[in-house]
C-alpha cells in the first residue's frame, strides 16, 4: 500500500576525506551523543546518497552490476547507491574520536566528500552479524569479513 508520503531526514553530520584520512564531522548540537561511542571498534554509518538522489525516480530496478556483468538482479539484491531512497549503510572501523571537535576518524566509507550523515550506530556483534549466511555464488570468493584496510574485492571497480 503507497501512503505517498514523505519524510524529511536531518543529517547530523558529513563526510570528510583528507588527504590520508576519512572522517565524519558531526554537527554541534549531535556532539552530545558521540559520548561512548570511543569504547566500540566499530559504528555502522548510515548515510544519504546525495550525489543520486535526482536519479531516485529514474532507478533501473532491475540491473547487471558492475561485479557481475553476466547476471539480471532486482535492485534490493545489490548494494548500489542508486536507490529509490538513496539510504546507504557502511561499517566502519573506528580509528579515533574527538568529542570537542565532532570528529569521528574511520578507515573507509564508500561515500563522497560532503555526503550528509543520517545516523551512527555501535556496531554490536549480536544484533548487527549472522550466523550460516547464504549469498550467491559469484560472491563466495571475496571472503566472510571486509578486508582490515576497508577495501573492496580487487574485482569490484
Amino acid at each position: 500500500m503507497s501512503t505517498g508520503k514523505n519524510f524529511t531526514v536531518f543529517p547530523i553530520g558529513y563526510v570528510k576525506r583528507g588527504d590520508e584520512k576519512i572522517s565524519i564531522e558531526v554537527e554541534e548540537k549531535y556532539r552530545p551523543g558521540l559520548l561512548g561511542l570511543d569504547t566500540f571498534s566499530h559504528v555502522i554509518v548510515v548515510w544519504w546518497g546525495h550525489a543520486y538522489a535526482q536519479y531516485r525516480h529514474q532507478v533501473d530496478l532491475q540491473m547487471k552490476p558492475p561485479y557481475a556483468p553476466d547476471v539480471l538482479t532486482g535492485i534490493f539484491a545489490t548494494r548500489s547507491p542508486v536507490r529509490p531512497n538513496p539510504v546507504n549503510v557502511t561499517p566502519c572501523k573506528i580509528l579515533g574520536i574527538d568529542l570537542e571537535k565532532g570528529v569521528l576518524e574511520v578507515n573507509q566509507i564508500d561515500a563522497f566528500e560532503g555526503t550528509p550523515i543520517l545516523d551512527l550506530k555501535a556496531y554490536f556483534p549480536t544484533v548487527d552479524r549472522v550466523k550460516d549466511v547464504v549469498v550467491p555464488d559469484r560472491f563466495k570468493t571475496w571472503g566472510d569479513w571486509v578486508p582490515e584496510e576497508g577495501e573492496a574485492p580487487e574485482y569490484y571497480e
